[in-house]
């Protein structure tokens, strides 16, 4: 009866707390909830890691995994180029050609040569990767923040593997062309910052 009350208690004040936030600025600060957030959050990113899912499952097996390993893999030494302060010029045009580029496979069905596919899908992982290690904020736990980022790109791939595993059916092959076609207006819509 007395643990009862107890979880009873502690259950209250567990809904009645606000979050506690150990640094100034808004938000939380950036651990392993900020890293899982940030591409989330950002549309560039969303569409571009969807986009490599898409596109591996369009290319079929084996770019359908190879694809959403080698982006993370990727994306995690040019997170360590940023935080390092490794300047890459032009990161922002980066991204948003990554969504154009990537999207524009998708919508064209172009099938280049794996090791083409994997080059180009790790050049725009260099790009991601260098925005979120630079955004990265001084009091964050940088391993926490790049593990939370790269589980949170798998899953946007995944996401987009899901969707684009629709092109076993005529019309479904359609949709996820379609989507490519809508990913890379997106694209445009960052690099001219309409979006």
């Amino acid at each position: 009866m007395k643990m009862g009350r107890i979880a009873s208690l502690s259950c209250a004040l567990v809904c009645i707390s606000s979050v506690a936030y150990g640094h100034e600025g808004a938000g939380i600060a950036g651990g392993f909830v900020s890293g899982f957030a940030h591409p989330i959050l950002g549309w560039d990113h969303v569409a571009a890691m969807v986009a490599v899912g898409l596109w591996g499952a369009f290319l079929g097996s084996p770019a359908i995994w190879i694809l959403p390993v080698v982006f993370p893999l990727v994306m995690a030494f040019g997170g360590a180029l940023g935080v390092m302060g490794i300047p890459i010029p032009s990161i922002e045009t980066g991204i948003a050609v990554s969504a154009i580029v990537l999207g524009a496979m998708v919508a064209f069905a172009i099938r280049p040569p794996l090791w083409v596919a994997a080059i180009l899908v790790g050049v725009f992982a260099i790009f991601h990767g260098h925005a979120h290690g630079t955004e990265l904020p001084s009091a964050a736990n940088p391993l926490a923040y790049s593990a939370g980022f790269v589980i949170s790109t798998g899953m946007l791939h995944l996401s987009g593997i899901a969707f684009g595993l629709l092109v076993r059916w005529p019309a479904g092959k359609i949709a996820v062309r379609t989507f490519g076609v809508f990913i890379s207006i997106a694209g445009v819509g960052f690099l001219t910052g309409i979006l």
